[in-house]
């Protein structure tokens, strides 16, 4: 499934970067501020739910994502950079997760198995000191 990001739902604000970057570091706001609100976004209800459940510190109690992108120096490369991002959130959060059936190992597989924790026993055994 394909879900598209409205890029007017997310609230971009410039801030300031961290890092080197001498002079320019200190007066311009090049880094950004990406806030998507999940529960008043226009996703489907499923991706909504599968966002809200990511264990990520980025997703804050009241279910905003917040991303920060700063990269690049350029304060419309950092913008593309953090909507790309959320887009990639979004589109791992669309992908339906495969529920997984319990299986059962066969009897042969378990005897399988058994037989060669014997057999390293057996191996283990005769690694001890030879007396004469």
């Amino acid at each position: 499934m394909t879900v598209f990001l409205n890029p007017a739902e997310v609230e971009l604000s410039a801030i300031r970067a961290q890092g080197p970057g001498g002079q320019n570091v200190n007066k311009v706001s090049c880094a950004v501020h990406a806030r998507f609100d999940i529960n008043a976004s226009s996703l489907p209800a499923a991706v909504k739910e599968r966002l809200l459940r990511l264990a990520d510190s980025r997703v804050t109690q009241d279910g905003v994502l917040v991303l920060k992108a700063q990269q690049s120096r350029s304060l419309e490369q950092n913008k593309a950079d953090a909507l790309a991002r959320l887009q990639v959130l979004i589109d791992a959060a669309a992908v339906v997760p495969l529920l997984r059936r319990a299986t059962r190992p066969t009897r042969s597989s378990q005897r399988r198995r058994l037989d060669g924790k014997t057999k390293d026993g057996q191996v283990k055994a005769l690694r001890g000191k030879v007396s004469d």
